[in-house]
């Protein structure tokens, strides 16, 4: 029997049950994609990594969700840099190879910041009224403004009039799947301001023919830090809520600089390890 290491790593989290759970592989080598693919969908979280040896970085990431490969994705990122840095002694400074490029990433201490790809904007053909209708909101409690912004994983970003309003979205699934992405996913990032510096954010996506939230977005926060780039509000600095209404809370920091630079961060939490065995 082969056996593989993993340890069970909580993202965004200031508790212990808290932030996004993420499974990390300590070394991938000798599974196929098929295995990698299974794997994820044993654990059925919002995504499971693999390390893997990378001659250009620290470490190369692969990141799947129970159904498909990621390119990029931010909670995977820092979580992977976690154990990453005990696995390899690699310190405080590191890089990670993904299929979306080389990404930094530093800490201090367990709180972790991935420096982003530079975003790339497009107009959204859908009308505020109808993005409203697809999430269950009324018209009025959809800002103009809406962008498709891709750093690593294009999706939909949403600003909402009100942090009632983020709290009152309840996307239907037959609408939401009408909204899809240049990768052919429908998902909805939405936000609102929540006091001075501070935003209230909510992220839905299918599985199968059902909308999940997530409790926690990284990737997303990194296309907020874009659609802000693409409205000339750098720079700018924020302290981000998200998970609420899915029992784990967590927190995300977003700063985007003068030139441009789009950089996330969050603790992780290490709360678990085991060995999975396979024939």
């Amino acid at each position: 029997m082969r056996a593989y290491p993993y340890r069970l790593v909580n993202v965004f989290a200031e508790s212990v049950f808290g932030g996004n759970p993420l499974c990390v592989f300590e070394n991938g080598e000798g599974l196929s994609v098929a295995e990698m693919q299974a794997l994820a969908l044993q654990f059925n979280l919002s995504e499971t990594t693999f390390i893997l040896p990378s001659g250009a970085a620290t470490a190369r990431v692969r990141i799947f969700t129970p159904t498909f490969e990621m390119a990029f994705a931010g909670h995977p990122t820092l979580g992977s840099a976690h154990v990453v840095r005990d696995l390899r002694s690699a310190g405080d400074t590191l890089r990670l190879e993904m299929k979306a490029g080389i990404i930094p990433v530093e800490a201090k201490a367990d709180r972790w910041t991935f420096t982003a790809n530079a975003p790339a904007v497009r107009e959204v053909e859908f009308s505020a009224a109808q993005l409203a209708d697809a999430l269950g909101l009324a018209a009025a409690d959809v800002l103009d403004g809406a962008r498709w912004v891709n750093t690593g994983s294009d999706q939909l970003i949403i600003p909402l009039a009100s942090p009632d309003a983020v709290r009152r979205a309840s996307p239907a699934a037959e609408k939401l799947a009408r909204i899809k992405s240049s990768q052919d996913r429908s998902m909805a990032y939405v936000f609102s301001a929540n006091g001075a510096g501070k935003l209230l954010s909510r992220f839905f996506f299918m599985k199968h023919t059902s909308v999940i939230e997530d409790p926690a977005t990284g990737s997303a926060t990194a296309n907020l830090g874009g659609w802000m780039l693409s409205n000339g509000r750098n720079p700018c600095a924020f302290s981000i809520e998200q998970g609420e209404q899915t029992g784990r809370a967590c927190h995300l920091g977003l700063d985007v600089s003068v030139s441009g630079r789009i950089q996330v961060t969050g603790q992780v939490i290490e709360i678990g390890r085991g060995v999975i065995h396979l024939p």
